[in-house]
């Protein structure tokens, strides 16, 4: 029992850490469409030097 738990553990973690690269592309391209269909001046508000080029003129 412990050594098919031991080699169904061992699958389980290989293919989490084979998919991890292409689950960080994915979370990347999910974010930035976030910030497209979104109010994006809000969210690049928070970014150092694209909020320099928005300043308001109050």
């Amino acid at each position: 029992m412990l050594q098919t738990y031991n080699a169904l553990y061992g699958l389980l973690m290989n293919l989490s850490f084979s998919r991890v690269p292409t689950l960080a592309v994915w979370g990347g391209v999910g974010g930035v469409a976030l910030v497209y269909f979104t109010d994006w001046r809000l969210i690049l508000d928070y970014v150092p030097y694209i909020n320099g080029k928005f300043k308001k003129d109050d």
